[in-house]
């Protein structure tokens, strides 16, 4: 029996790369990543959204091939500790209710809703778009993948022709299916009638603009695992449904369905519909139909692997993907419990993660998007250094040593460019010039030098053992943020002191850095007080 073309199962189309000592085929699928999961190093995915989506459908069918879709029988911790001194099941488990776990069990099951192209139930699409939508206004393939250009969106990595396109290949196509589905954008797209509703307008996708973390280890089986939260114990896999496992499709009219545990978080919260028209060859995609799912009002599902602000009036959001962010400024967002009412709330995974692996490092994904329109702007993908587990517990400090380490940072960074602003100003005499020149020369200094700083001061902190010196000496670290500030403020306005005009206005700005360095307790007290009065 021969394998269709388009089968996600078998037909390789994951990019991966292999750990140190092992080797095989740059891309597998769904089976071979399973089977060989301990000797996977990584995904080696270049789109950032891309990797971020595949993630979660990993961590659902990791769930679902180990049993960990449901909190029993016994505890739902010790049995991922035995997945993970065992490796994942190969063979079927025969489970309630006629499911079945285990790799070959799990996909034997479930074989017929992973072909890319079926005829009748094609993976994550809606086989009655063709039908719904104008056949003469399709999406078209350069729509599908983000990274070309169509509409007002750049060509990212090549030059592509609308006149003869190079269409997708299994593995571009299945990943852009992927990154509409959690990173799509609002407004308008195919129209779609279904009764008496005819309209082609959609909603945002449920990631779109964040920034997603997830727990790196040393190879794919321990990521997998690191990445999984434990369901509530009322979770059933036969109601926490992911999208190929249920018998219809949805009903475009109703809302959606609310979800029911985390493999139904993880994978049926896409506002939007999509079908794609295979090419002759079975193998690529041709064209595409991109249109709304639900006609109702959006749903912004729990997420456990966000960091969620707090806004004014005490609502959350997602923390947005920024590409100018350093990851070391989220670091203890991550690591520390939430303090006050006031702080973020820390990814869920985060809970967990640590029980699979002592250390391991943190992976930023995410896409700087506009939230509210087509715009995609620039990937966002960092990763920290490893982190030893439990910094807030083994690092005993009442004040917070990595709080106040990436509070430090930030102050002079806020600190640095107000100075900037203030000694533009007065040079120029102009309040509608622009200094954007010289806070993009200051801020391409300051940063990169924080964040080796943040990083040389958190190392000193990550000791174990029942009594721990945090290690932590505020003023050291004042002062060498402070210097980096100085030394980029120095360096740009340089250029201006050789006038009396320059001088005076370089020097008299400079004093706004000078003071947080001579009391930086009063200088981070006015800056909180600062940003609860913009939030309020």
């Amino acid at each position: 029996m021969t394998t269709p073309a388009s089968n996600l199962i078998d037909q390789p189309w994951i990019p991966v790369a292999w750990a140190v000592g092992y080797s095989g085929p740059p891309e597998v699928g769904l089976r071979g990543l399973f089977l060989h999961a301990r000797e996977i190093r990584t995904l080696l995915i270049a789109e950032a959204p891309a990797h971020s989506a595949l993630l979660r459908l990993l961590y659902a069918l990791t769930a679902r091939i180990t049993g960990l879709d449901e909190a029993g029988p016994g505890s739902w911790g010790d049995r991922r500790e035995e997945i993970l001194e065992q490796g994942l099941p190969e063979q079927s488990i025969e489970l309630p209710d006629g499911r079945k776990a285990g790799i070959e069990g799990y996909f034997d099951q479930w074989s017929h809703r992973f072909d890319l192209f079926d005829r009748d139930r094609p993976w994550l699409q809606d086989p009655r778009l063709p039908a719904q939508c104008d056949r003469n206004s399709t999406a078209g393939v350069h729509k599908l993948v983000m990274s070309r250009a169509a509409g007002n969106n750049l060509s990212w990595f090549g030059h592509w022709s609308h006149d003869n396109p190079v269409l997708p290949n299994l593995s571009q196509a299945a990943l852009a299916l992927l990154t509409w589905h959690y990173w799509g954008a609002p407004g308008a797209l195919s129209r779609r009638a279904v009764g008496q509703v005819c309209h082609h307008y959609a909603k945002a996708s449920p990631l779109r603009a964040a920034l997603s973390y997830h727990p790196d280890c040393d190879n794919l089986l321990l990521t997998l695992l690191a990445g999984l939260t434990p369901p509530d114990g009322d979770v059933s896999r036969q109601s926490d449904l992911c999208p190929w496992e249920r018998d219809d499709l949805p009903d475009p009219l109703e809302p959606m369905p609310t979800p029911q545990g985390p493999c139904s978080r993880l994978t049926a919260c896409s506002q939007h519909a999509l079908y794609l028209v295979p090419a002759p060859d079975g193998a690529r995609t041709a064209d595409a139909y991109i249109t709304w799912a639900y006609d109702a009002e959006r749903i912004r599902p729990q997420d456990d692997y966000l960091i969620w602000d707090i806004g004014k009036d005490g609502e959350t959001f997602p923390r947005p993907a920024r590409s100018s962010r350093s990851l070391w400024r989220d670091v203890d967002a991550l690591l520390l419990k939430q303090l006050d009412d006031a702080s973020p709330i820390q990814p869920k995974v985060m809970d967990h993660a640590f029980d699979v692996s002592e250390y391991l490092r943190i992976r930023a994904l995410g896409f700087e998007q506009d939230a509210s329109q087509a715009a995609n702007h620039q990937y966002v993908d960092s990763a920290t250094p490893v982190l030893l587990s439990r910094v807030e517990e083994d690092v005993v400090s009442a004040e917070r040593p990595v709080r106040q380490l990436r509070e430090l940072g930030e102050l002079f960074g806020e600190r640095l460019e107000q100075a900037t602003r203030e000694a533009w100003l007065k040079y120029t005499d102009d309040k509608k010039n622009d200094p954007g020149a010289w806070l993009d020369a200051v801020a391409a200094r300051y940063w990169p030098a924080a964040e080796d700083e943040f990083w040389s001061h958190f190392r000193q902190l990550t000791r174990s053992g029942a009594a721990v010196d945090a290690g932590f000496d505020f003023e050291a670290a004042c002062r060498a943020f402070g210097r980096h500030a100085l030394n980029a403020y120095e360096t740009v306005t340089g250029s201006v002191t050789r006038t009396p005009r320059g001088a005076k206005a370089a020097t008299g700005a400079k004093a706004i850095i000078l003071a947080a360095l001579k009391d930086p307790h009063k200088a981070m007290a006015q800056a909180k007080t600062k940003r609860a009065a913009t939030q309020s």
